[in-house]
């Protein structure tokens, strides 16, 4: 395996941006010229996305992402956003923009991914589990399944929860409701469900202990009542990375990869 910290100049947002990528470490036989990677396979990808307070480097310092991937054939893309709330923030980047269409093509560009759904990923953490899921209810057609962990899902109901972070959730949303907006994952998985796209297979979990647990037992009924391909599971649990290192390697089993 190889662990690479990748920075680039983003135009969405304007400014240099970072990723910690994870590269499965090719044989000798595909060895080219000039350490050229001739005949390299085209290998699936997962994006993994980072918390409120974390960075692009926390999964790899805060778990042992690299050592549960070894030998899947799998890259692992993991980008930083600050805390944009996975937006394109009002008072702010376009980190939304950076996230569902930039980066996938920046990521194609550089590192040898496959393009093809079946084998493009996302999952994250707190606010990355919104972010995972936004994904993979907004480019279905890009995103095969994701993963989400204590998932802050419901941006607007968190502001009220925190009251001290109401001027961060004005400074990603604005001063209006994200209810009924493509901010909301109950009004897109809605629009999804009424839709003939294809629907991605989802993952969620969340520790029974966690201040998000009510949230994610609200969304996951509302995922079941309109009969998404769901896996869910809690248990004992808090908002913390000793869960989340063990939610990831679920994940990961979950996934299935041949």
């Amino acid at each position: 395996m190889a662990l690479v910290q990748c920075s680039f100049f983003s135009e969405s947002l304007g400014l240099s941006s970072s990723m910690t990528v994870i590269i499965p470490q090719a044989p000798k036989s595909h060895a080219g010229i000039n350490g050229g990677r001739k005949g390299a396979r085209k290998y699936p990808v997962l994006y993994l996305l980072h918390g409120m307070s974390d960075d692009h480097t926390s999964w790899s310092r805060q778990t042992f992402i690299e050592r549960y991937v070894s030998g899947m054939g799998l890259v692992v893309v993991m980008p930083a956003v600050n805390r944009s709330y996975y937006s394109d923030m009002h008072s702010g980047p376009k980190y939304w923009t950076f996230l569902s269409q930039e980066l996938p093509e920046l990521v194609e560009s550089f590192f040898p991914v496959s393009d093809r759904r079946e084998d493009t990923f996302a999952a994250g953490l707190s606010m990355g589990g919104y972010g995972a899921f936004k994904l993979a209810l907004t480019r279905p057609e890009k995103f095969a399944a994701a993963a989400s962990f204590s998932g802050a899902l419901d941006p607007q109901a968190l502001a009220g929860l925190i009251p001290e972070r109401n001027q961060e959730h004005v400074s990603n949303f604005g001063d209006k409701s994200v209810y009924g907006t493509t901010n909301d994952l109950y009004h897109v998985s809605r629009e999804l469900a009424k839709s003939s796209s294809v629907k991605p297979r989802l993952f969620q979990c969340c520790g029974t202990e966690d201040f998000l647990y009510r949230d994610n037992l609200k969304f996951k009924e509302h995922l079941e009542a309109l009969n998404f391909d769901l896996t869910y599971e809690d248990g004992p649990g808090d908002h913390e990375w000793g869960y989340w290192d063990v939610s990831i390697r679920k994940a990961l089993r979950w996934l299935n990869l041949q």
